[in-house]
């Protein structure tokens, strides 16, 4: 189920990086100086955010009383 949704999630972020490319013109080229290069990609997720509809991935949590060990 976890590769499931990181699946998901890789597809989501592939989608997001094209709009962001394509649509809002964030693109990758040779900026003159740091704060071009950061003037555009703000400009460019200022643009994203105001897009109607974006990606998401829809999933379901279950809340149970087993005990999770992590290491």
């Amino acid at each position: 189920m976890s590769d499931k949704i990181l699946l998901r999630k890789r597809s989501i972020i592939e989608t997001v990086n094209d709009e962001l490319k394509n649509i809002c013109q964030v693109e990758h080229s040779r900026h003159r100086s740091f704060g071009n290069f950061i003037s555009n990609l703000l400009a460019g997720i200022a643009a994203y955010s105001f897009f109607p509809k974006k990606p998401t991935i829809k999933y379901e949590t279950e809340q149970t009383n087993q005990i999770a060990c992590f290491y």
